[in-house]
């Protein structure tokens, strides 16, 4: 079988989910080719020639190959002007024409200007045209190099993002025309959400042969005939080009977890896809771990769980597992605890992503956050002491919120600036399958079928243009927030900014 990670992500570290496949695969004897085709179609359009009409783009094209191996190099983690200089040029150059073919790829993302991956129709359109895709010189001979050396019977894509499907279904298309008798599977993240739309209907067929909703290690074993043993197995990052993704040094990623150990929150995708919590136990994890650092020797280690549970970071916080680390936690008692967060500390947590949404504590509990801002207050001041860097997520125009809980969301954020390493802004979106839409007037939020969101009218008319005038004019102006906001890495955001956590020594580069 090959597994493929289709354009467009952020090439800072492997595809976790492919290699956790490939992981399965193998546990059963199962052969197994694994494709990163997102950081190899990158590093091919790195090399193929661009129009450029301006000074600064022929500066960025002159510039490309050192600003490329600058990203590996952890000398410039240590100036975060000259970081965003390379980071925006490598961006500039990926968005210059090559060719009339409508596209716009970039580091993380992927525009077209005529075809949206919110519409099946365009996907399939996708998939009857590869060639007009910037990647399809490079994709048609590498996938007709494997498989002309050897027939893969089943090959699996694994689509995550909106910003991998036009990409994945241009492969698709090729695939399909040159090698009709592959059997092609389609799961991840994207998919199981589509696939979890109220009344959804296939409107892939004939391009697809299986698509695989949630963990795809089970119908995959069945799918190729294998009765499925122990459900426990050990990512392979293996065949991976480990030295090759833009980061300075191997990032490796790893999940203890899959949903969500609170599982409560209103509107969240979690809940409103249901979506069940399975740990894996902490032993297991911790072994895992250790196996994974051991072989693959990374500068960071990417807790990928939605929440790293408290009883697993207290077990990091133990048994440290001799890199720097970093993922999301939940706001609790247990990081209110000095010792605790200076073990942690210790153990080489550089950095806490927390989704604190709101300063609000009545919009925090009508969303069924289970979070104190007296105790998030606390975990701020306790993080910052031990000297593990927060960065902060913040969610507004929910309908639980108005200009004033907003207005108190920007004091508590000023008043813990000292304590806060970076922040997330975003807008709320709601789900089209959340339990609570109905209790809403709704319309169409974007023009597709298989948009997973819905407009909606705000009680309060707290709506997404009056939000986002809020945020520009009066929350990102404010001087201690935009001094924050300074902070964040472009493009790559959370999956590098705990390289710039220690100005004098970043993360991972004694590794």
């Amino acid at each position: 079988m090959l597994l493929i990670n289709p354009p467009v992500v952020k090439p800072s570290e492997p595809p976790a989910g492919i290699a956790k496949l490939a992981g399965a695969l193998a546990a059963h004897g199962v052969s197994c080719r694994v494709l990163d085709a997102n950081l190899e179609g990158l590093l091919h359009l790195f090399d193929q020639p661009c129009t450029a009409d301006d000074t600064w783009t022929r500066r960025a094209i002159k510039g490309l190959p050192k600003n490329i191996a600058s990203l590996r190099d952890p000398a410039i983690y240590r100036s975060l002007d000259r970081y965003k200089r390379a980071v925006r040029d490598i961006n500039r150059v990926l968005a210059a024409p090559r060719g009339n073919n409508g596209a716009v790829p970039g580091l993380a993302d992927y525009q077209h200007q005529r075809w949206s991956p919110l519409r099946s129709a365009d996907l399939v359109a996708a998939a009857e045209h590869p060639e007009q895709n910037p990647y399809h010189p490079w994709f048609s001979k590498r996938l007709t190099k494997l498989l002309s050396e050897r027939p893969e019977r089943f090959i699996g894509l694994s689509l995550n993002y909106l910003s991998q499907a036009l990409c994945a279904f241009a492969m698709i298309g090729y695939i399909r025309r040159e090698f009709p008798g592959s059997k092609i599977v389609l799961g991840g993240g994207l998919v199981s959400s589509w696939m979890k739309r109220p009344g959804w209907k296939d409107p892939f067929t004939g391009l697809v042969d299986h698509s695989i909703a949630g963990p795809g290690e089970g119908p995959l074993l069945s799918l190729l005939g294998v009765e499925e043993g122990p459900g426990h197995y050990l990512p392979d990052y293996g065949s991976l080009p480990r030295d090759k993704y833009l980061s300075p040094g191997f990032i490796l990623p790893y999940s203890g977890s899959s949903g969500c150990y609170w599982n409560k929150c209103s509107f969240c995708p979690e809940t409103a896809e249901d979506n069940p919590y399975h740990p894996i136990p902490v032993h297991r994890a911790m072994a895992d771990i250790g196996s994974l650092v051991s072989r693959t020797r990374p500068a960071l280690l990417h807790l990928l769980d939605n929440s790293v549970s408290p009883t697993l970071m207290a077990a990091l916080a133990a048994d440290p597992p001799g890199v720097p680390w970093y993922g999301f936690a939940r706001i609790g008692q247990d990081l209110t605890d000095l010792d605790h967060c200076k073990a942690l500390k210790r153990s080489g947590c550089a950095m806490l992503k927390l989704g604190l949404e709101s300063g609000d504590q009545g919009v925090l509990d009508r969303l069924q956050k289970g979070i104190d801002l007296d105790m998030a207050s606390r975990v701020l001041k306790t993080l910052k002491q031990a000297g593990i860097a927060a960065y902060v997520y913040l969610l507004f125009g929910t309908p639980e919120e108005r200009s004033t809980e907003a207005g108190k969301t920007l004091e508590f954020t000023v008043q813990h600036a000292d304590a806060i390493g970076f922040l997330n802004l975003a807008v709320f979106n709601m789900p089209v399958c959340s339990q609570e839409v109905k209790e809403y007037d709704t319309a169409r939020f974007y023009d597709g079928d298989l948009s997973l969101y819905t407009g909606f009218t705000h009680p309060s008319g707290w709506d997404r243009n009056v939000v986002r005038r809020f945020l520009d004019r009066e929350f990102k102006k404010h001087p201690a927030v935009a001094a924050i906001l300074k902070n964040d890495p472009p493009v790559f955001t959370s999956n590098h900014a705990a390289f710039f956590t220690r100005p004098q020594e970043p993360v991972g580069f004694s590794q």
